[in-house]
């Protein structure tokens, strides 16, 4: 006999799950070939002109221009200390929302950060999400006493695809948790490219009931990145109470703007300068590799 608990969550992700197939699919566009309420030129003019956010949509990257809405990403392994001071300095420059690194930069970027807008951000659980709730709820905390004001976590994909619900629950809590307590920021990386439709909605459910800030949509070192189509899940799943960030393959303002079109209120990239440069309208170099 399932317990009331176990129970209750099955209930929340089935809601969520026949709500989601039996929604009325939208038209697509000519142009794009993209549902037609994702369509990247149709809120052309309101991109430009500075705006983050798009209707009601969650809270994310602040009111300023494109940077704003923008996570600096460094995760790549071989990162160096140059590297990360480097990502530190043009996170300053242009005043992107966060830098995101690995654990073992916190501490730096803070130190190097301080005084500005910019937050840090850090990655707990990454990239495979296969460790234990009390571990990444250490993680979490560390980073966040060395200096992180959000935290991007993987779950427990196996558990998710296994039907666990339970244990990825517990698993999301043990990083929303402490985030809540310290004031920071949380977001799930649900690491959609490995899930089926039904799964991306299950998980997007279990995030938004362990109280975490946003649902991401992947690590950019699993099988594919974030795609238009997995935002605008993401973001008919939370609604309006939640962030949604597309991160991994985001690499020129093309692709940003498909993706706040699709919902999304946070961008994940590694080629976030060439982004920002291409926004404001200046020559841009080839576009970044990795994410």
């Amino acid at each position: 006999m399932a317990s009331p608990e176990l129970e209750r969550l099955i209930r929340i992700v089935v809601e969520e799950i026949t709500a989601a197939q039996h929604q009325a699919a939208p038209a697509r566009c000519g142009c794009h070939a993209v549902l037609f309420e994702c369509c990247p030129d149709r809120l052309r003019g309101v991109i430009e002109a500075g705006a983050s956010r798009l209707g009601l949509h969650a809270a994310g990257g602040g009111t300023g221009e494109v940077a704003a809405m923008i996570d600096h990403t460094l995760l790549k392994p071989d990162a160096s200390r140059t590297d990360v001071e480097v990502l530190c300095r043009e996170a300053a420059e242009y005043t992107f929302a966060s830098v995101c690194v690995n654990p073992t930069w916190v501490a730096l970027c803070a130190r190097l950060l301080h005084g500005t807008a910019v937050k840090v951000c850090s990655v707990v659980g990454f990239p495979l999400g296969a460790t234990t709730p009390d571990v990444k709820h250490y993680e979490t905390r560390r980073a966040i006493f060395d200096g992180a004001r959000e935290i991007d976590m993987v779950i427990n994909i196996g558990a998710l695809k296994s039907g666990d619900l339970r244990v990825v629950e517990r698993d999301i809590e043990a990083v929303a948790g402490p985030c809540r307590e310290a004031g920071a920021t949380s977001k799930v990386i649900i690491e959609a490219a490995l899930l089926t439709d039904d799964e991306k909605v299950s998980a997007c459910t279990l995030a938004k009931a362990a109280g975490a800030d946003y649902v991401k949509t992947s690590t950019g070192f699993g099988p594919g990145g974030a795609t238009v189509a997995d935002v605008a899940l993401m973001r008919r799943v939370v609604g309006d109470e939640m962030g949604v960030k597309a991160s991994g393959g985001v690499k020129d303002l093309d692709a940003l703007r498909a993706m706040v079109a699709a919902g999304a209120t946070r961008i994940g990239a590694s080629a976030g300068v060439r982004i920002v440069k291409e926004s404001r309208g200046g020559a841009t170099g080839p576009a970044a590799t990795g994410y």
